[in-house]
């Protein structure tokens, strides 16, 4: 994981979950770590476990579904580190309900939080990226972004929409400003209400946060721009 040390590296969704998981590896790798998230109690735990054990992180406050918390977010990694060199677009909302439910405030949130707070952060990073002639974008995506089944409807619609993304920032970006993209979709992951359901196969975070690792570790020519993984049980 020698590419991994010394970079600066953005996490969304950092305060638990797979988000938490990817930044603890990330800084024992060595890379700078920037936490968002809007659990601040949680953060201030990780960041101090971070740095008890001699790596770097710092953490923000920040709403993903805000195009002005993710500009905040990415001038607090410019300033507490100089420059921005990966963004990790975790934080997500799972809305499961059959159409005819109705469920419309929800349908909004997921819309909000998984399309829109992705390209929020992606535009707030981008220039800086752009103007340094490097970065990597690496968006978290689900199996349920490849396949819908009933009560997925509008989730899997949106982490289809993240895969649309990703592969349109691939095609503009990679080859004029040497930003590369990658999109992660984890099979079922024990993490949120599924973490208490033991009797699901499930991966941990940490094999998530492993590829998320992989990824990142990678030479700058080597774009891994698609990784789908599951729980080796997992049928669907």
């Amino acid at each position: 994981m020698e590419n991994l040390k010394s970079k600066v590296i953005i996490v969304t969704g950092a305060s638990s979950g797979i988000g938490e998981s990817t930044v603890r590896l990330l800084a024992q790798k060595g890379a700078k770590v920037v936490l968002a998230a809007r659990r601040t109690n949680l953060m201030q735990e990780i960041v101090n476990d971070i740095k008890q054990e001699g790596g770097e992180a710092a953490f923000i406050e920040a709403e993903v579904s805000s195009p002005e918390d993710m500009k905040r977010l990415a001038q607090f990694a410019i300033e507490q580190y100089g420059r921005i060199d990966v963004l990790v677009n975790n934080a997500g909302y799972q809305q499961l309900s059959l159409l005819n439910e109705l469920k419309i405030e929800e349908w909004n949130k997921a819309i909000d939080v998984n399309i829109k707070g992705v390209l929020y952060a992606i535009a707030a990073v981008l220039p800086t990226m752009r103007e340094q002639k490097s970065g990597h974008i690496i968006n978290i995506s689900s199996v349920m972004g490849h396949k819908v089944i009933p009560t997925t409807t509008v989730y899997s619609a949106t982490k289809s929409a993240v895969r649309a993304i990703s592969e349109g920032l691939r095609q503009e970006e990679s080859p004029e400003s040497n930003i590369r993209s990658t999109i992660i979709s984890p099979g079922m992951t024990a993490t949120g209400v599924l973490a208490d359901y033991a009797e699901y196969p499930s991966l941990s975070p940490a094999a998530v946060a492993r590829a998320i690792a992989y990824a990142i570790n990678e030479p700058e020519d080597t774009g891994v721009n698609e990784i789908l993984l599951r729980p080796t049980l997992q049928s669907l």
